[in-house]
């Protein structure tokens, strides 16, 4: 026998059997609406990214969504129409992951990673970049410590009552049309101005919103040059429900990559209330059955999954940050509604906006009774710790007070003295639009305030007045007052005895 022979013959096989590349191939069985029933790949995983070949021989991807028996509910992840029964199904063996890296900031992409802001290319070399599965675990208890840290929003009202740390969770909810998006925007905005700490880079995630309105806050990014440091993630109105499912988790691994970095960042979810609507649709698609108010069980497991993975990271682990602010659309104020309770039972506190006060022109809106942060005052610098430790009380006995009262014709003159001070103390935390305010800026206004130094003043003059005593500050004080309260964070007996002093001058040459 030739044993030569029969080495080469296995040598030979060995190399063809290497050179073969298997596929696990399925078959359509039922496609509609965006849905596709596969058979013939039983060992698929959950979340698995699918191929699917359509009529031209093109690769639509899906994932896998539902696991059954005998059958995989996949959910098409883009142009459906072009899925017909019959089609080839190829198994990739990979969970769906996004690209990310540095190359992202300033660039505008779908939940897939695509770019869609006619910038090019993302990637130079794609093979360099890490791949984050959108699914994630979120980090263990162990690896976390205390929010210790503030996230400045440049609103008065929030930083002064509703502080939020990084790493937090704070929910910003109530109806439409109310301001939501703009104290996150503002939010955003205000990162280049918190000098003392390095500025966050900033995730805008858009789940079912009109294009013109994503178009115009990238828009109002550029011009105030907040691109820089900020990456938006968009699902709009007319992307299919499968992709406005997944931004949220898109725009969170992009987030907890910079997180991992050691980097500290913001991530903003508008909405959560049209992310559960697409879920909701996708699972009465996939015939799963609706439970309360026809919203699937798992709708709060799927939001707790994913406002779980903002955390902030001890030393050990780079101690870097993800702060995340969700936003809740309620329905004639129905806080009670299932999506609202779910998250706000998930969060670390929420902004809660008023229709009735955005229409008396109070803006922002927010509602200081029903408003909380959990993290509270270890999210504040020393110095507005120490300036707004009695506004939210001052503010909540002028409501109760105003409510009480205006059925009463004469009052005491104590009861008079809270409710003007307390119109004046809502006068001095009305902002607009897009004017964040710098934490020290902050706190000399809300110091002068709550000092009594604007007492007696007529309320259309309130706002003027404010300006132009920052402007002075600016102007005068800027090395000896504000840089050092920016700088430090603290305000110290000194620096009260300047700012005091500062203030006399102010009105004395404003003839206040």
């Amino acid at each position: 026998m030739n044993y030569d022979l029969v080495e080469k013959l296995k040598k030979e096989l060995q190399g063809y059997r290497n050179s073969v590349k298997l596929e696990k191939i399925g078959t359509v069985v039922e496609a509609g609406d965006g849905i596709a029933r596969v058979s013939g790949l039983t060992e698929a995983m959950s979340q698995e990214l699918l191929l699917i070949e359509n009529s031209r021989g093109e690769d639509i991807p899906a994932i896998a969504f539902n696991l059954e028996e005998s059958f995989i509910g996949a959910v098409v992840l883009d142009s459906a129409q072009s899925v017909s029964v019959g089609a080839k199904v190829k198994s990739t063996g990979r969970v769906l992951s996004i690209k990310v890296g540095k190359e992202l900031i300033g660039r505008v992409v779908d939940p897939l990673g695509r770019p869609i802001d006619d910038k090019g290319a993302l990637f130079h070399h794609p093979e360099d970049a890490d791949d984050y599965l959108l699914e994630r675990s979120a980090p263990s208890v162990v690896d976390r410590e205390s929010v210790n840290a503030p996230i400045q929003t440049g609103i008065k009202a929030i930083d002064a009552m509703i502080p939020i740390g990084r790493g937090q969770r704070e929910l910003i909810i109530g109806d439409r049309q109310t301001g939501k998006t703009a104290i996150a925007l503002d939010a955003i905005l205000n990162q280049k101005n918190d000098t003392a700490r390095k500025t966050p880079i900033c995730i805008y995630v858009a789940v079912g919103q009109k294009e013109s309105k994503v178009a115009k806050i990238v828009k109002v990014l550029e011009e105030a040059g907040a691109m820089k440091y900020t990456v938006v993630v968009s699902a709009p109105a007319s992307a299919p429900a499968s992709l406005q499912f997944l931004a949220p988790y898109a725009g969170c691994a992009i987030g907890e990559y910079f997180m991992d970095q050691g980097q500290d960042a913001l991530i903003v979810y508008d909405d959560l209330s049209k992310h559960a609507g697409a879920y909701r649709e996708l699972s009465l698609l996939l015939r799963r059955p609706p439970g309360r108010e026809a919203y699937p069980g798992d709708i709060f497991y799927l939001h707790s999954r994913l406002l779980e993975r903002a955390a902030k990271l001890d030393k050990k682990h780079g101690g870097g940050s993800l702060t995340a602010l969700p936003i809740i659309e309620t329905q004639l104020g129905d806080v009670s509604a299932y999506v609202p309770t779910n998250v706000i039972s998930i969060t670390d506190g929420q902004i809660y906006l008023e229709s009735q006060l955005f229409h008396q022109g109070v803006r922002p809106a927010v509602n200081v009774g029903l408003s909380v942060s959990r993290v509270g005052s270890a999210a504040q610098t020393k110095a507005m710790k120490k300036v707004a430790g009695k506004l939210r009380l001052e503010l909540a006995q002028f409501r109760e007070l105003a409510a009480f009262v205006q059925f009463a014709s004469d009052l005491d003159p104590e009861t008079k003295r809270r409710i003007e001070r307390g119109q004046l103390l809502t006068e001095i935390l009305k902002q607009n639009d897009r004017e964040p305010l710098p934490i020290e800026e902050e706190v000399v206004v809300l110091y002068a305030a709550l000092g009594g130094y604007f007492d007696g003043m007529p309320l259309q003059q309130i706002k003027e007045t404010e300006g132009k005593f920052i402007q002075y500050l600016r102007a005068l004080h800027k090395e000896t007052i504000l840089e050092p309260i920016q700088k430090t964070g603290e305000f110290t007996p000194d620096m009260e005895a300047m700012l005091k002093g500062a203030i006399e001058e102010f009105k004395r040459s404003e003839n206040l």
